[in-house]
């Protein structure tokens, strides 16, 4: 009888060990990470489908739309301070879903809608001396929708809409001031997507073609112009493989300290959900979820070892807030 009774209590140790090991919210393969802050609220009105880049560690906002209006203003962030200044108005019609990116020091922002019209115009913005000057129309057809990159001091932009789905891609040397086609993005047509340059490398994947929502994921080698497939974002039988809750339309991307980041959109309803990417691994890993309204067509960007993600749309309302994510921050 003795012998039972040892014999069950050690059957019922064994189990709450067992037990105990696996609720450990210590363990860091578990551990979600990334902490998100409230920041400065964007001094210009609430809006969606605006633009931004970066350039010497500040940050530049604009364009955009409530609805009614399409915005030409643009506005500067210092993350030191975080504070805004508004710059130079944008000079080109006002616009949203347009694209932006920089290279060389300077910003360039194109393409888009004004309302009734697809656009192709660009034009370069210098901080230095807070002006605006109109450059070469871009080379493809006017749309929006797009997504643009920088690799090597030159812009690339592709994909998007002009009345048809696209996937065509083209480069932007601003030594030249010239726009010239390279190969075709890899993967189907879309509009919607994110894009991002890691590693002399430039990203595609998300986003919609004739409404069903994509799950490819491509990368592009400007040095050998070739596109090469990378993991879909799919549910896998593995079960540490199962991105299915990646692929959606109208998010965010952005880059810290070499890795790239997905966040918010639409999939199913709009999302909150964050997502880190490690192109050494091909992996994905999620992340603290945004604190935000979950919303789409908001910007999104990197500055030093933080992001920060704001504006864009719930459905009929238009939001100003500005969050900063500190990606390695544990929440406990």
């Amino acid at each position: 009888m003795k012998s039972s009774r040892v014999l069950l209590w050690l059957l019922l140790l064994l189990t709450w060990n067992l037990t105990s090991c696996s609720d450990d919210d210590s363990d860091p393969e578990t551990e979600v990470l990334g902490t998100w802050t409230s920041r400065s609220q964007f001094e210009g009105l609430a809006r969606n489908a605006a633009v931004s880049f970066t350039i010497n560690g500040k940050a530049y906002v604009g364009l955009g739309t409530d609805g009614i209006d399409k915005f030409q203003d643009f506005w500067e962030y210092t993350p030191a301070t975080n504070t805004w200044r508004q710059i130079a108005d944008f000079p080109g019609v006002g616009r949203y879903q347009a694209v932006a990116f920089a290279a060389g020091g300077k910003g360039y922002v194109g393409t888009g809608y004004d309302g009734t019209n697809r656009l192709k115009d660009f034009w370069e913005y210098d901080p230095g001396t807070n002006q605006w000057t109109q450059k070469a129309d871009f080379g493809g057809s006017a749309r929006y929708g797009a997504v643009a990159l920088s690799l090597l001091d030159k812009g690339y932009v592709g994909t998007g809409y002009d009345g048809n789905f696209k996937k065509d891609f083209w480069q932007y040397d601003p030594a030249t001031d010239q726009w010239t086609q390279k190969p075709s993005f890899g993967g189907n047509k879309r509009v919607g997507a994110v894009a991002f340059a890691l590693h002399e490398t430039g990203y595609i994947l998300t986003g919609s073609d004739n409404d069903l929502t994509l799950t490819d994921m491509w990368a592009y080698n400007p040095a050998t112009e070739q596109w090469t497939a990378k993991r879909a974002l799919i549910n896998d039988t593995d079960a540490d493989y199962d991105y299915s809750s990646l692929p959606r339309v109208s998010g965010v991307s952005f880059v810290v300290n070499n890795l790239a980041y997905v966040a918010l959109g639409t999939n199913a309803g709009y999302r909150t959900d964050c997502w880190e990417y490690d192109p050494d691994g091909d992996t994905w890993t999620v992340k603290t979820a945004f604190s935000g309204s979950a919303r789409i067509q908001a910007v999104g960007f990197g500055l030093g070892d933080k992001a920060y993600i704001g504006l864009g749309t719930t459905g009929t309302t238009r939001l100003d807030d500005f969050w900063e994510l500190d990606p390695t921050a544990s929440n406990e």
